[in-house]
């Protein structure tokens, strides 16, 4: 059974720093795209960034470029999301996500994603 859970969420002023981690197991993980999505109160789910934890390769929303970075750790199955510079907007319920396949631009719209962990809760006040 394929578990992904979240960590790392909490309350921050704005300009403030969170890093989020989302452990998998029961996956087989190493050659797939996990990333991070959000949705906001009244808001559709969005896509934050996304890895290929084979190669790599990064795939990141505009909103986001430049101020949050996604890694992945594939010794302990675990894909982070640093987020810096954090602004009130930013305050979302944060999903990983998990799929079978590459990663692309494709995937911040969650296509191909297949799993998804329950969330963890980041607010940032003004």
């Amino acid at each position: 059974q394929v578990q992904l859970v979240e960590s790392g969420g909490g309350s921050v002023q704005a300009g403030g720093s969170l890093r989020l981690s989302c452990a998998a197991s029961g996956y087989t993980y190493g050659k797939n795209c996990m990333g991070w999505f959000r949705q906001a109160p009244g808001k559709e789910r969005e896509g934050v960034a996304v890895i290929y934890t084979g190669g790599g390769s990064t795939y990141y929303a505009d909103s986001v470029k430049g101020r949050f970075t996604i890694s992945r750790d594939n010794a302990k199955n675990t894909v982070y999301l640093q987020m810096n510079s954090l602004k009130p907007e930013d305050t979302a319920m944060y999903y990983c996500a998990a799929g079978l396949g590459g990663c692309g631009s494709w995937s911040l719209s969650d296509y191909g994603m297949e799993y998804w962990g329950k969330g963890t809760l980041v607010t940032i006040s003004s």
